[in-house]
């Protein structure tokens, strides 16, 4: 009943180049800090179930094979042609891509052409500082090479995305950091630092928080589960109150991403502050055949025009295909409940379909 004929994925990775065994395979479907335990897999969890469900039909296999049999087939088709087939099965248009990630991963190009798309790139904003910082030989030099990247990066991206809460937390000072502060900040960090070293300093990160505002994009903060090591009480999305509040008025949208299990939480911040967006994403492929409930518990809060999809898939293709089928099922299960109840018309259980699936990130992104 619910129709979403175009996805546009608000924030996703690349795939690897690389064929996989079983365990590397294995250790792509959900980012823990170690193998699975002795006698079990990752492939009991509900990503896995649903990577079973929904991508062995795109390579030929009947849903829920074995893993075995379905790698052999991956492998037996070559990792181009089984990351087209699950990507153009995907029924994802557009691709809005964080580059910056390491790994051998297909860029915004590369994953467009295979997945027949159209596809941006999201700029992360603490990758950008730390390549700066090796390529500066001052603090002079830093900071100014800082703020001319963002500029530059602004005139080409759709958005920044920013993992501080992953770094240090979200409960950083909201204000911006003064120029002294800034500058014996990056002292610091450079004097410390070895080249490639991470960025965790929590002035520094509000430092860039505060240019990418300047900048006008959409600024992405990543809330909720994340990282293997994150600690998931410092990236409940309540934390950045203060921060929403001090950029009302700005000019600048703020998507808070992922935010699972604090989903309600974004939620209620993008019902409140108008700039504020909430992402649907990996909550769905975390939860799998109950994604239909996390998906109604977003809806009971955020207003529908502030609600973005995404799969938020990084390394394997499939978990492209899962998080659109995911939310697709999800939609068409709580929307086409709420119509069979007579709570809602059809007509707009369509149009609130349309907006999460493709057009509020087209009209936040200023995507054609």
């Amino acid at each position: 009943m619910i129709d979403t004929p175009s996805l546009v994925d608000q924030y996703c990775h690349g795939v690897l180049r690389t064929e996989l065994g079983l365990g590397t395979f294995e250790a792509q479907l959900a980012r823990t800090e170690g193998p699975p335990a002795p006698g079990t897999t990752l492939f009991d969890t509900q990503t896995g179930f649903a990577v079973r469900r929904w991508c062995p039909p795109l390579l030929g296999l009947e849903p829920h094979c074995p893993p075995a049999r379905y790698l052999a087939r991956r492998r037996e088709l070559g990792v181009l042609e089984s990351g087209r087939r699950l990507l153009r099965g995907s029924g994802i248009t557009t691709y809005l891509v964080d580059t910056g990630v390491p790994g051998d991963l297909t860029g915004p190009t590369e994953l467009a052409s295979a997945g027949e798309a159209a596809a941006h790139e999201i700029v992360r904003l603490e990758q950008l500082a730390e390549q700066v910082a090796d390529t500066s030989g001052t603090v002079e030099s830093f900071l100014a090479n800082l703020a001319e990247s963002v500029h530059g990066a602004a005139a080409t991206a759709v958005a920044f995305t920013s993992v501080a809460g992953l770094r240090h937390g979200l409960a950083l000072a909201p204000e911006p950091p003064g120029p002294g502060e800034v500058r014996g900040a990056a002292g610091r960090w450079l004097a410390g630092r070895r080249a490639g070293g991470a960025l965790t300093d929590a002035v520094l990160l509000r430092h860039l928080l505060w240019i990418a505002v300047a900048s006008g994009l959409p600024l992405q903060l990543h809330t909720g589960l994340g990282e293997p090591g994150a600690g998931v009480d410092r990236t409940d999305p309540v934390l950045l109150t203060d921060f929403v509040r001090a950029t009302a008025g700005l000019g600048t949208d703020l998507i808070l991403l992922h935010a699972y299990p604090y989903h309600r939480h974004a939620a209620h911040l993008a019902a409140v502050f108008p700039h504020v967006y909430a992402d649907s994403g990996a909550a769905l492929v975390r939860t799998g055949a109950r994604a239909a409930a996390v998906l109604a518990e977003i809806l009971e809060l955020a207003p529908f025009g502030k609600i973005l999809f995404s799969t938020g898939a990084q390394g394997l293709p499939e978990l492209h295909v899962v998080g659109a089928r995911l939310f697709r099922e999800a939609l068409g299960r709580v929307l086409g409940a709420w119509v069979a109840e007579g709570a809602w018309s059809l007509a707009d259980a369509q149009r609130v379909a349309r907006l999460i699936a493709a057009d509020n990130a087209r009209r936040v992104y200023g995507l054609a």
